[in-house]
């Protein structure tokens, strides 16, 4: 079994900036991309960020250069930088995982959320 857990979300005024840690711990063999999605009130889950094991990056427009991901492999740990935060960007923030469990068997993994607001 495998876990991903977020932090660092809260309430932050527009134009601040907030970091999300997200740890992924349990039976991992290797993990490929990771990714950070968000969910607003009443609308689907999107992509914000991806980064890939060699360190290839992946940004939704609406973030580009505000925003960064990036992955610390030793500590399997995926990290989003949010600066110049807007209030739209409220939303609850979930951490997203391709685990290798197995040698050869991958399974996709959510973190429980983190809930982030942005006040104008």
């Amino acid at each position: 079994q495998v876990q991903l857990v977020e932090s660092g979300g809260g309430l932050v005024q527009a134009g601040g900036s907030l970091r999300l840690p997200c740890a992924a711990s349990g039976s991992i063999f290797s993990i490929n991309a990771l990714g950070w999605y968000r969910q607003a009130p009443g609308k689907r889950r999107v992509l914000v960020a991806a980064i890939t094991s060699g360190g290839t990056t992946n940004y939704a427009s609406s973030v580009k250069g505000r925003f960064t991901i990036s992955r610390d492999n030793a500590k399997n740990t995926v990290y989003l930088q949010m600066n110049s935060l807007k209030p739209e960007d409220t939303a609850v923030y979930y951490c997203n995982a391709d685990v290798e469990v197995l040698a050869g068997s991958w399974v996709d993994y959510w973190g429980q959320g983190t809930q982030v607001t942005v006040s104008s």
